[in-house]
């Protein structure tokens, strides 16, 4: 089964050896997002509530660089610094899955990259 690389300059380009989203076949994989502006690279400004809708902002936007939406996601994993924020997650969430929602994975981490509090990561079935 062949790979391709998927990119959109409406998320933050990857700041590392990975790319932001891999197909193979029918699936997507959509590598972690943090809470950075894709126009500035620069973490968005605001509350942990912010930070968390510009990580799905920039899951979304995978997801539509693959030709789908984050209603294809079936597995979701988020990556938080402090557990206390899981309920705002799921706030946030509900503005970009409809029901059935996807799998989901909350890791509770000591740190994510550039010191932010969240990251997420999907996969999608298209």
């Amino acid at each position: 089964m062949s790979k391709t690389e998927l990119y959109t300059d409406k998320a933050p380009a990857a700041i590392g050896t990975y790319s932001q989203a891999v197909r193979a076949g029918r699936l997507v994989f959509l590598s972690g997002q943090i809470p950075l502006v894709p126009a500035t690279m620069e973490i968005v400004e605001g509350d942990f509530e912010a930070r968390a809708q510009q990580v799905f902002e920039n899951l979304q936007a995978v997801a539509e660089a693959a030709g789908g939406t984050l209603n294809d996601a079936v597995k979701i994993t988020v990556f938080l610094t402090d557990l206390d924020n899981f309920a705002t997650v799921n706030s946030v969430m509900e503005r970009f899955f409809d029901k059935p929602f996807p799998a989901r994975a909350a890791v509770g981490v000591a740190a994510l990259p550039k010191g932010v509090d969240v990251e997420a990561d999907a996969v999608l079935a298209l």
